[in-house]
Parts: C-alpha cells; sequence; structure tokens
C-alpha cells in the first residue's frame, strides 16, 4: 500500500487534474445542455465506470500495450472520434427537429449512460494518462504494483466524479434559464452537436505524446 503522505498528495493532485478543462468536462457540458441536469449526472456516471474499465487497464498493464502499439492506439482513437463524430450529427438532428411545439425527444437515460461508457472507454488519451500518471506514485517497496495502481486508479475516479457532478447541474441550471426562449431548443443542440463534433475531430488528431 503507498504510504499515506502519498496517498495525500496524490489525491490532491487527481482533483486538481480532475478540475481542469478537459474533454470529459465538454462532453458533460454538450450532455447537461442538450437535456438537462439529470441528463448530465447520468452522463458523469457513465464517464466514471468508463474510467474504471481503464483503471483495471493500468492495473494489468494493458495501457502499456497502448503506448508501444501504434495501431492498437490508432484503431482506439479513430473508432472513439468517429462515436463522437456521430453522437454529434444526432444532436444536430435533434435540433432540427426541435419546435416551440413539438420539442424533440430526450434520450433514454439508459441510453446515455451506455454511451457516455463508450466514450470514456474509446478515450485512448485516457489509458496513456493512467500509464504516464500512475507510476509517478507507485513504490515497489510498497507491495504489489497492480494492486497499488488499482488503488490510485480508483482515487482519480472518485476525485473526478464530484467535479463532473458540478459541472452537469452548473450548465445543466444555465441552460434551463434561456429555455423560456423557444430557439434555445434549437440552439442547445447545435451547442452540443458541435461540442461532440469538436472532440472527435480532437481525438482523431491526438498523438501518442
Amino acid at each position: 500500500m503507498p504510504s499515506l503522505e502519498t496517498l495525500i498528495v496524490f489525491t490532491a493532485a487527481a482533483f486538481v487534474l480532475s478540475a481542469s478543462p478537459g474533454p470529459s468536462n465538454l462532453y458533460l457540458l454538450a450532455r447537461s445542455v442538450s437535456q438537462g441536469h439529470r441528463a448530465g449526472l447520468v452522463a458523469a456516471l457513465g464517464l466514471a465506470a468508463g474510467g474504471l474499465v481503464h483503471v483495471a487497464g493500468a492495473a494489468l498493464g494493458l495501457a502499456a500495450l497502448f503506448h508501444h502499439s501504434a495501431m492498437a492506439f490508432t484503431i482506439l482513437k479513430y473508432v472513439g472520434a468517429a462515436y463522437l463524430v456521430w453522437l454529434g450529427i444526432q444532436c444536430f438532428r435533434d435540433g432540427s427537429a426541435a419546435t416551440p411545439i413539438k420539442p424533440a425527444a430526450p434520450r433514454p437515460l439508459g441510453r446515455i449512460f451506455r454511451e457516455s461508457v463508450l466514450v470514456e472507454m474509446l478515450n485512448p488519451k485516457v489509458a496513456l494518462f493512467f500509464l504516464a500518471f500512475l507510476p509517478q506514485f507507485v513504490d515497489p517497496a510498497a507491495g504489489p504494483i497492480a494492486l497499488q495502481t488499482l488503488i490510485l486508479g480508483l482515487i482519480v475516479t472518485a476525485t473526478a466524479l464530484p467535479c463532473d457532478v458540478a459541472i452537469a447541474i452548473l450548465s445543466a441550471r444555465i441552460a434551463g434559464l434561456l429555455q423560456s426562449r423557444p430557439i434555445w431548443m434549437k440552439i442547445q443542440n447545435w451547442i452540443s452537436g458541435t461540442i461532440l463534433i469538436g472532440l472527435g475531430a480532437a481525438m482523431a488528431l491526438a498523438r501518442r505524446n
């Protein structure tokens, strides 16, 4: 087990990184703006669940595979990018269908959860983040490396969730104030679609740094 001092420093660092703007924050913003705080909260839980997959992968050494295999990284990168772009296109279609009389039907929360899990799982940058960040706090003399990596990864997930929840609630509240205007039903979907497509493009252009 890592020492208490190590865990305190690591938790503080993980919280700062979680609060920093990044792709996950923008994805949550898009989901919350388009469908409200419940969708944002479910998306946050989905991202956390997808992050746990990367935590398990890092603990088992799978993150090293993406670090050393250009083919594995490239395949996962483009699959994830295509999925984000597809989600963005769906938002544009919802925005085109939305009218003051008949707003676009909201996505089921279960579907949003599954989509969010896939978005996080298909982001190879998350795997490389764990590969680069977690070993800095792992002490081979403190016990099994896999167990230490798993504990540290769970801490990262636990610190990210409150930040994601705050983003979901605040962005949904701002969107709620603007929904009194009919045109906002279209604009909010266009904003969400633009963010998601932009994230997909950014993921497609990501390098294995």
